[in-house]
């Protein structure tokens, strides 16, 4: 059963420039789910629509029931908790841990279960060592971590991240991978924006392909990666693995260098 879903929405911005046409899309509790395309398709409109942040201009957007037309951007986001892609645009503390529990505060919950939100969110997001220290003498890799953190304190059913793995060095990209898992195993929904087609098929089986203000396809991420019409109305790549297995004209749909080295075997009787 869906917990989010986009019906037939629209938006224009005030000067006139339709960002998004006619989306519909749904999610159901406990998936992740990855949006890709180029600059100006419409991903990054279309998830602050999920949580508020716009109004459709024509359509609805549900929540659990919810039409976000009837409700605050503050009310929606117990609901939906949404992480800029540069998180310079999000700290606004002068330690760690305060920028982490300002959401909870906000929200009137207890001391003790303020600090509970706050030391799980720190621990998934990897950031407990940092607590003390300002946001801003942290690289910028880190900072990430730490608005991540904020949102995950909030305990938002839905957590849309916006580029997490812009920037990022192999163990924070292991980092995200372990978190987007555990929130998906706690029954979250996580959905990403990114233009990192690995970290798309390492970390996501459902893909939303986006081009030209409207959502073209989404399916398995096999079927996307495998399907060329929609790459390249997308202007979208294949993920650097499989574009090798083309070049030795593999048949199998490879995602992984796992799975090419297997079919080669297979293939070869090594």
């Amino acid at each position: 059963m869906s917990f989010l879903t986009l019906e037939d929405v629209s938006f224009r911005y005030p000067n006139g420039y339709k960002a998004v046409e006619n989306v519909n899309m749904s999610f159901s509790k406990g998936e992740a789910v990855a949006i890709v395309g180029q600059n100006g398709a419409g991903k990054t409109t279309t998830v602050k629509l999920m949580n508020g942040l716009l109004k459709p201009e024509s359509g609805n957007v549900i929540i659990d029931g919810w039409n976000t037309k009837d409700y605050t951007t503050a009310q929606i986001s117990r609901k939906v908790g949404y992480v800029f892609q540069n998180p310079d645009d999000q700290i606004f503390h002068s330690d760690v841990y305060s920028e982490i529990e300002f959401a909870p505060k906000r929200l009137g919950l207890p001391p003790e279960k303020i600090k509970e939100s706050v030391m799980k969110a720190a621990e998934l997001a990897g950031v407990v060592p940092y607590l003390k220290e300002h946001p801003y003498n942290l690289p910028f890799s880190m900072r990430k971590f730490v608005t991540i953190a904020s949102v995950l304190a909030m305990e938002s059913k839905v957590i849309i991240l916006d580029e997490p793995s812009a920037g990022q060095d192999l163990l924070a990209m292991e980092r995200l991978g372990l978190m987007i898992r555990t929130l998906v195993a706690e029954g979250k929904t996580v959905i990403t924006i990114t233009h990192d087609m690995e970290f798309v098929v390492n970390h996501f089986e459902r893909v939303i392909v986006m081009a030209n203000r409207r959502k073209i396809s989404e399916g398995n991420k096999r079927d996307i990666f495998w399907d060329f019409d929609v790459l390249e109305e997308s202007m979208l790549k294949q993920p650097h693995i499989s574009r090798v297995s083309r070049s030795l004209q593999l048949e199998e749909k490879v995602l992984s260098i796992d799975e090419m080295m297997n079919h080669l075997q297979q293939v070869n009787n090594w």
